[in-house]
Formats: structure tokens, C-alpha cells, sequence
């Protein structure tokens, strides 16, 4: 079963969203409280499933309106995600993938995974 993992860094408190496979497939901004990081999580599960995916790494790309996935190439050349909420605000992200295939399956992930996701602390 795929969870959220609440955990102190030094600078605050974030969050990451593993798979059932212990896998991160995305993680968040640094808040400076618990209770906003967990408003955060909210936000994810409330956002992911219904966000539309837009695709910034074709040309003359559809801009959609928020919320939504938006997937790049960062100057490194991998393919990252960023996914916004309905206010612009952006909520979680993704590590790099090398391919975009694997960019578009961990969207996938995040849409069908993040909706009942524990929520643990570490």
C-alpha cells in the first residue's frame, strides 16, 4: 500500500509519497509546521486524481488549466513532474526520469495511489 511519509529535514518538515514498493514518486515543499505539511497531503489527495496532465515537453502544448500535472525537461535532459493545485500553488514534485514513459507512469502513480494513502510520520 502506497503511503505518505511526514519527515523532519533541517530546514522544516516535508513530505514524500512512496509507493507500495517503498519507492518515492513524489515529494513536497519544506512547511514550517506539521499542520502544513498535512494540509499539503490534503491537497495532493484532493488535487491528483483529477488533474490533467500538461505536456510541456511538446511543442505548441495545450496549456490546462489548474489543477494540474505539469511534465518537463529539466536542463539536465530527464523528464520531471510538478503537480499544482487549483490556486496555482505548487504541491508536490517528482525526482528525475530519463525517459518519458517513466515520467507519465509515475503521474499515473501519484493520481491512483495518493487518493487513500496512510499517512505515517518517521
Amino acid at each position: 500500500m502506497s503511503k505518505f511519509v511526514i519527515r523532519n529535514v533541517a530546514s522544516g518538515i516535508k513530505f514524500d509519497l512512496k509507493a507500495s514498493n517503498g519507492q518515492v514518486i513524489a515529494t513536497s515543499e519544506v512547511y514550517t509546521t506539521e499542520a502544513a505539511c498535512r494540509n499539503g497531503i490534503a491537497s495532493v489527495q484532493k488535487n491528483a486524481p483529477v488533474a490533467g496532465i500538461e505536456n510541456q515537453t511538446e511543442e505548441n502544448y495545450a496549456v490546462l488549466s489548474h489543477p494540474k500535472f505539469e511534465m518537463y525537461e529539466d536542463k539536465a535532459g530527464e523528464y520531471r513532474f510538478r503537480l499544482k493545485a487549483t490556486n496555482g500553488q505548487v504541491i508536490a514534485v517528482s525526482e528525475g526520469y530519463t525517459a518519458k514513459a517513466g515520467c507519465l507512469g509515475g503521474i499515473e502513480s501519484v493520481k491512483k495511489n495518493a487518493v487513500d494513502a496512510e499517512i505515517v510520520e518517521e
